[in-house]
């Protein structure tokens, strides 16, 4: 993803995603939680992850997935636009998705990709 309208194109695309307000900022929520925000970092979005989610990712790829002193313990990762794995970054889309999706939500989602 290069930039963060795409970032928002493909949230929106997931079921039920709405565009809400987060500290003031539109940003891709699913039952009122974000997904997503903008980066106070240009060059990077801010993604929801589990604490130990985010120090997977930044010590495999630390040119892709980083952290200012502002999200430090904090369960959400920086993501810089461009990346070299746009799949692994639409898939930890799904997964905050799924991670803030109800069950019956994420059993329609199953059911309706086969």
């Amino acid at each position: 993803m290069k930039n963060w309208g795409e970032v928002v194109a493909f949230a929106c695309a997931l079921p039920e995603v709405e565009m809400i307000s987060f500290y003031g900022v539109p940003c891709p929520k699913l039952n009122g939680k974000a997904l997503a925000s903008p980066s106070r970092e240009e060059d990077s979005f801010c993604l929801f992850v589990s604490v130990s989610e985010k120090e997977m990712l930044m010590e495999t790829d630390p040119d892709t997935f980083w952290e200012t002193a502002h999200y430090r313990n904090y369960p959400a990762v920086l993501v810089r636009y461009g990346t070299a794995d746009p799949e692994r970054v639409a898939a930890l889309l799904e997964r905050a998705w799924e991670r803030r999706a109800s069950k019956a939500q994420r059993t329609e989602r199953a059911e309706k990709l086969g």
